[in-house]
């Protein structure tokens, strides 16, 4: 079978296609374990770097994805199954709607028309988001029942591509499913667009040395899922039974709440286990981030998720850990 990943030159597409190669077969159209034969990584731009390890594997294609042609290209096969990461991410899609909009609304129906594939229904998993979820009526905890009323450009392009997905899998284009991310950390690199960056450098800079400046409150909480499960979960959405999912085919991804101060005693529980000396980490307000962020469910029911086996993690220690052996012990 042949996967399509669009969105593979950022971490968690990138981590996906490692996942695959290392699986080497993915459950598809057939139900039964396909053998993955072309593996494609797409996005705007693929660094050296999100290429090393997979030269071998996987072949890669830059381009716009608000190119209807190109996404077109990219899906030949009938036996295909495509996993939709790229996105204009939350900071970036409040400074540029109309990029938000082009990339994250035009891009998508693009690839969703693109797997409108005759006599076949490919499998799509579309990366969607809790940022789905806002407004003042929201409830403390929020579930798959709970009506979305995003706060932000980002989050109402993400529901409108999930309705798609919902309408498009209605009428058998295609067998879509959407996974509502929460924020996912522990992302290596430098600080994206993204107004859930500080989650993941509040641990990657002390970790590495540097000062870390955190723009919203210490006792600002938010949902967290490590990114090793978040890639677990993308699999086993795809892999579920198509009699095991509702009509409503988006789904919380597991989730554990936590504060910032939760979250630097985890950081520095671990750091103190393998002796690293951490950065300073500076309180450093952001009113545009905190507005944003505060826009955001906190809590999330995924008992949907939770029944289909999609994992969570065991604690914010663990993903630490995971973060130190693959990016830190190279």
């Amino acid at each position: 079978m042949k996967v399509v990943i669009t969105g593979g030159g950022g971490f968690l597409g990138n981590q996906l296609a490692r996942k695959l190669v290392e699986r080497g077969s993915l459950c598809g159209i057939s139900g039964q374990a396909e053998t993955i034969d072309e593996l494609v990584l797409f996005d705007q731009m693929i660094a050296p770097q999100a290429r090393k390890g997979l030269e071998e594997s996987a072949s890669f294609v830059e381009g716009d994805i608000a190119d209807r042609e190109l996404i077109f290209s990219l899906v030949d096969r009938d036996d295909l199954s495509l996993f939709h990461l790229a996105s204009v991410v939350s900071g970036e899609g409040e400074q540029n709607f109309d990029l938000a909009m082009q990339v994250n609304l035009k891009g998508g129906r693009n690839v969703f028309e693109a797997c409108r594939v005759p006599n076949s229904q490919p499998r799509v998993v579309f990366a969607s988001s809790v940022a789905v979820f806002g407004g003042r009526a929201m409830p403390s905890v929020v579930g798959d029942t709970t009506k979305p009323a995003p706060q932000t450009t980002y989050g109402v392009s993400k529901f409108m591509c999930e309705l798609m997905i919902n309408d498009y899998t209605r009428k058998g284009f295609f067998d879509g499913r959407a996974a509502r991310l929460p924020t996912i950390f522990i992302r290596p690199g430098k600080p994206n667009a993204a107004a859930s960056s500080f989650a993941s450098g509040v641990f990657r800079e002390p970790l590495n040395g540097v000062p870390c400046d955190l723009p919203v409150l210490r006792e600002q909480q938010m949902p967290l899922l490590g990114y090793r499960n978040a890639v677990e979960c993308f699999i086993r959405l795809h892999e579920a039974d198509p009699a095991q999912l509702s009509d409503d085919r988006a789904y919380n991804l597991p989730s554990t709440t936590y504060s910032l101060h939760e979250m630097i005693a985890a950081l520095e529980r671990v750091a103190a286990k393998h002796g690293i000396t951490l950065g300073p980490i500076n309180d450093a307000p952001d009113p545009m981030i905190q507005k944003i962020v505060a826009t955001w469910p906190t809590t999330t029911d995924s008992s949907r998720g939770l029944a289909l086996g999609l994992p969570n993690d065991a604690s914010p220690d663990q993903v630490v850990e995971d973060y130190i052996a693959d990016f830190l012990k190279q």
